[in-house]
């Protein structure tokens, strides 16, 4: 069964500052995270920011690709599970492009999943945009466009000190 598309990405601006300097700190190459939180009805609620190191080979070509590590994921999933949270998606920067998912990234992703791009880019156009990537076969052509969510910015909430919390 496939996962609806989401009406909107909540998020506060503590996982905003996590965020943005996890995917800046890896220019000129591009900056990935997994992004932790729950579905609550028609939305996502994004709760924690996982910071993945780019593991793209040939290490040259890291400016315009990302890799995460399946390890890294393992790790989340776990550290999140024992929070009650899931993997919702990941991150990942665009030094030199648009905030818009490119072939390569809708082919190599595995959906329906969050695709957050942050964008190096500076000429009117949001630096940070949210995807909804619909179910694909892994490896093939995705079957169909992935929608834009709106980002919506919540109050902030007390934290605990933990890791994107």
């Amino acid at each position: 069964m496939t996962a609806p598309t989401p009406a909107r990405l909540q998020l506060d601006g503590h996982c905003l500052i996590v965020l943005e300097r996890t995917l800046l700190a890896a220019a000129p190459n591009e900056g990935c995270a997994l992004l932790m939180g729950e579905r609550q009805g028609s939305r996502l609620l994004l709760r924690a920011i996982w910071p993945c190191r780019n593991s793209w080979q040939p290490a040259e070509e890291r400016p315009q690709r990302f890799r995460i590590d399946p390890r890294e994921q393992l790790l989340a999933q776990r550290w999140g599970r024992s929070r009650g949270l899931l993997v919702i998606g990941a991150a990942h920067s665009h030094p030199s492009s648009e905030a818009v998912p490119s072939a390569t990234d809708r082919q190599l992703c595995v959906g329906p999943t969050l695709m957050l791009i942050r964008s190096g880019l500076h000429h009117g156009l949001p630096a940070l945009r949210a995807w909804w990537i619909p179910e694909n076969e892994w490896g093939d052509e995705p079957s169909a466009p992935p929608a834009q969510l709106p980002i919506e910015l919540l109050p902030e909430a007390p934290r605990s000190g933990r890791l994107g919390e």
